[in-house]
């Protein structure tokens, strides 16, 4: 265990990756403060140091991976004429999907005043899915534009299509049943850019 009064490097993340490690074995049902103190290998009053308690820290790490696959989306501006239009999103979906696993969205679900904190939060402007939403859009429209998209296709529904699966893979998906994310990624992308001319070779 870290000794008292010493300073943790990444006190946060290493907070949040320890309830996701304890959810994702336990269920939220499991999640307590010292299950998730114990898990992190911190003093047992750490979390309460740093939130205001269980719930605004489940809040906290669900506004947190929201962020980070936020930036995650943003980042495809790099990937503009690499690769092929499908491979490019196909690999930031499931990379959102991995950061987001349901049982982590779930946990705001099952904690009202959680939900409350975390609806707060996307209120005043932290990233949800509509910046994820945005940043597959202005992706497809730089493609468009450099002529790896056709240029009748609907960017702006095609974005809201991605999300809206994203949305419901993570709303009801139960890992090791039904198919693969992968699979059903690859099947939309498929029926949604099948008009796409071919990567550059």
């Amino acid at each position: 265990m870290s000794p008292r009064g010493v300073v943790i490097p990444d006190l946060r993340e290493r907070l949040f990756a320890a309830a996701e490690r304890v959810v994702a074995r336990e269920g939220a049902a499991g999640l307590t403060s010292r299950a998730v103190t114990a898990e992190a290998d911190c003093g047992k009053g750490v979390l309460h140091t740093h939130f205001a308690g269980l719930d605004e820290f489940v809040a906290e790490l669900v506004l947190d991976r929201f962020a980070h696959s936020a930036r995650q989306a943003e980042a495809l501006d790099e990937k503009v004429g690499r690769a092929t239009v499908a491979e490019n999103l196909q690999s930031v979906v499931l990379a959102l999907l991995g950061a987001l696993p349901p049982a982590v969205v779930g946990l705001a679900l099952t904690r009202p005043a959680a939900a409350l904190r975390t609806r707060e939060g996307f209120q005043a402007g932290a990233p949800a899915f509509d910046a994820i939403q945005h940043a597959f859009a202005a992706y497809l429209k730089a493609e468009q534009r450099a002529g790896r998209i056709a240029a009748d296709a609907d960017t702006a529904t095609i974005a809201l299509a991605l999300v809206g699966t994203v949305h419901h893979l993570l709303m009801t998906r139960v890992p090791g049943r039904g198919e693969e994310p992968e699979t059903v990624i690859g099947r939309l992308l498929a029926v949604l850019l099948g008009g796409s001319p071919p990567a550059a070779p």
